[in-house]
């Protein structure tokens, strides 16, 4: 089993080098439940996706103590990843285990399970494909299974013995807080389409610059918007060496978040051109918001009187 280091974005058979059921579990916590369907179905192939990296940690910790080898994990957006890792009717099941409910009324806009994730999910899903929804929480629970009724059929259920062994099941069955599960299997499909949300390409985004690298004593934050999404350039931060700049970046996209770095560094072999590029640091995503990041920076230092001699954008 690997962690996040395959090319992205890859075709599940290409993950798993077989055929097989593909299976993926949106919020895997501490990997418990992934654990217990990869023993039951060996066969299955199975992708978990959480945002949090000490749960992907402890998750891959614990797979790898069993041995276990029909699993991938993600650090990141499990809408992200549904949208740009999955063909359409390509997979067989979807777990969600207590998602967030996000209960105070300006957060509900967070939450995952919408009418928008659904019509999503119904492309994603096979013919006949089933959502596992558990949660603790009731009135998410409605509104969860109003908001699939258009392309799924809703059948309340018991909740798999293996939800139950979770942390969340457990510090709720503690509270003695009533569990609420279903299986919403698919009836139908939105007609609308679903391509992929961010253009991943092959190679990172750079341009080449000539001028002097400035020094400015202070920096303002930088906020750069293009359609559907933003930069936002945090910092500036001027190692003392003098030949190069780093400026942290944050880029938000549709269903995808990232850090990154965009670096401004003098050339090795032509003192006079500086190139700006995104650093590997992190490994970030190539996608327009990186092209956008390195665009951001350029403009700031065209500002300061530098010049650009070319882009590849």
């Amino acid at each position: 089993m690997l962690l996040n280091t395959h090319p992205f974005p890859p075709c599940p058979k290409e993950l798993f080098r077989r055929c097989g059921p593909v299976v993926f579990e949106i919020g895997f916590g501490d990997g418990g439940f992934l654990r217990s369907l990869a023993l039951e179905h060996p066969d299955w192939n199975i992708v978990g996706a959480d945002t949090t990296r000490p749960s992907v940690e402890r998750a891959f910790r614990r797979l790898r103590r069993n041995r276990i080898g029909n699993v991938w994990l993600y650090r990141g957006s499990g809408v992200f990843l549904l949208r740009n890792l999955f063909p359409s009717h390509s997979l067989s099941r979807v777990y969600v285990n207590f998602p967030d409910p996000w209960p105070k009324k300006r957060h509900r806009g967070r939450r995952l399970l919408t009418p928008g994730f659904f019509a999503l999910l119904s492309t994603r899903l096979e013919a006949g494909g089933t959502l596992f929804l558990t949660t603790d929480h009731e009135p998410y629970y409605r509104q969860a299974v109003s908001s699939a009724s258009e392309y799924f059929d809703v059948q309340p259920k018991r909740p798999p013995g293996a939800a139950l062994l979770t942390k969340y099941a457990a510090k709720w069955k503690a509270l003695d807080r009533p569990l609420h599960h279903a299986e919403l299997r698919k009836r139908c499909e939105t007609k609308a389409a679903f391509p992929l949300s961010v253009g991943l390409t092959s190679h990172m985004h750079h341009a080449i610059m000539t001028g002097r690298l400035p020094r400015p004593n202070a920096f303002d934050t930088l906020l750069h918007s293009f359609h559907g999404g933003r930069v936002i350039v945090l910092d500036l931060l001027c190692p003392p060496a003098g030949c190069r700049l780093v400026f942290r970046a944050r880029i938000e996209e549709p269903d995808l978040m990232q850090d990154a770095l965009i670096e401004a560094r003098r050339s090795a072999d032509d003192s006079d051109r500086v190139l700006v590029g995104v650093m590997p640091f992190g490994q970030p995503l190539s996608t327009r918001g990186t092209r956008e990041a390195v665009r951001a920076v350029t403009t700031f230092l065209e500002g300061h009187g530098m010049r650009v001699l070319d882009r590849y954008c």
